[in-house]
């Protein structure tokens, strides 16, 4: 087995009155990528900053390759990159112009550097703009740039903050190209996110809400948490079939997925049985039913909402 590359022990951090972190405990180990899930406001980007020593925590510890994230945080930032969740590049300099910063404030051998900065220029696609000031990029290559500044110092541990928000679907998926490529030559991927889809991608997730971690595992075992399927059913209209059916006491909640209402409910077998010749609401119109695999966004809605009667007992 892998040696761990990240552990967190009990981490937590208070900003005055607000707890934003809670007694985080969790080990990541090498060539894992890791999604740490969770609503804006959830803690994510709080564990992030004191992972990369730029928060201190107020309990519990990290450490990353077996040093302490804080008390030894000036050895431990040359083992990782940092992409932050806004774009904190140099817009007045070129892209080869960041890249040669970034190079020099990383202690890259200027023998080196040369060649670094060809193959960074080449992997994140802005060869041709290597002239072009980084403000004047797009937000998809600004955060191309982000990555590849990052990589500079040709770190085994890499950190992104939320590094796909807002931008278009071409270059969410090369951003992913990139890390699936990075994660196979061996580095360490902790990426945060609020994008349920995004989980599928991660060798591994983590979902953290108010500050806590509600679970952690690779996203087939999340997924295989739900005791049963769940049910899934066509009515019309479907906006005011949802809103009452939520207040049934037998169901924990209801979701709308492509025109369809997803049940969360502890006995669905039972409720779609009685429903079949029982309908309770004749102005509305039951079409059709049908039992669906549960999916991140499942899974999440689950954990945060604490559906435990739908979900396995923890072992």
């Amino acid at each position: 087995m892998s040696e761990p590359v990240i552990v967190l022990d009990k981490l937590s951090k208070r900003f005055g009155d607000v707890q934003a972190v809670r007694d985080v405990s969790l080990t990541i180990v090498a060539g894992t990528i890791f999604g740490f899930l969770g609503a804006n406001g959830a803690g994510k980007t709080t564990t992030i900053r004191m992972l990369c020593g730029l928060t201190h925590p107020t309990g519990g510890r990290a450490t990353i390759s077996g040093h302490d994230v804080w008390q030894e945080r000036q050895l431990v930032r040359a083992k990782f990159g940092y992409v932050a969740q806004r774009f904190s590049l140099y817009p007045d300099l070129t892209v080869e112009e960041n890249f040669r910063f970034f190079g020099g404030a990383c202690r890259v051998p200027v023998t080196q550097l040369e060649e670094r900065i060809g193959n960074l220029l080449g992997l994140t696609d802005l060869e041709e703009k290597r002239d072009t000031p980084a403000g004047s990029l797009s937000g998809g290559m600004r955060q191309l740039l982000a990555l590849g500044c990052a990589l500079v110092h040709d770190p085994p541990l890499l950190f992104l903050d939320e590094p796909t928000s807002g931008l278009e679907p071409v270059h969410r998926q090369h951003i992913w190209n990139l890390l699936y490529d990075l994660s196979n030559d061996g580095k360490t991927i902790f990426v945060t996110t609020h994008y349920m889809d995004e989980a599928e991608r991660c060798t591994e997730v983590g979902f953290i809400e108010s500050g806590r971690l509600l679970a952690k595992a690779p996203p087939r075992e999340l997924k295989a948490s739900f005791r049963t399927k769940l049910l899934e059913i066509d009515v019309d209209p479907v906006m005011p079939a949802l809103v009452r059916l939520r207040n049934l006491p037998e169901i924990l909640g209801v979701s709308l997925r492509s025109g369809a209402l997803r049940i969360y409910a502890p006995d669905p077998e039972r409720l779609i049985a009685i429903w079949q010749t029982n309908w309770p609401f004749p102005d509305l119109k039951l079409i059709g039913e049908r039992w669906v695999e549960p999916d991140m966004e499942d899974v999440f809605t689950a954990y945060s909402q604490g559906y435990d009667a739908v979900l396995k007992p923890s072992t």
